[in-house]
């Protein structure tokens, strides 16, 4: 995660870092000691969480535009 963050100039969380740390080290140790259903939604969050910041942001700029 950070090797991909840092060549894509992108940043990281320490949640991002620390997450994918537990999971490879699980994966490297036994393969199915990883709960891979929870995973993935952790996964689905990190991926929905940049589109609904982005209409959240503009709906309350919309509202404040309506006072302002």
């Amino acid at each position: 995660v950070i090797l991909t963050a840092t060549l894509t100039h992108l940043p990281v969380s320490t949640t991002h870092v620390i997450t994918s740390s537990i999971l490879g080290v699980g994966s490297a140790k036994r393969f199915s000691a990883v709960k891979w259903g929870l995973a993935g939604r952790i996964v689905v969050s990190w991926i929905v969480t940049i589109p609904v910041t982005v209409l959240l942001s503009a709906l309350i700029y919309q509202i404040m535009l309506l006072f302002m």
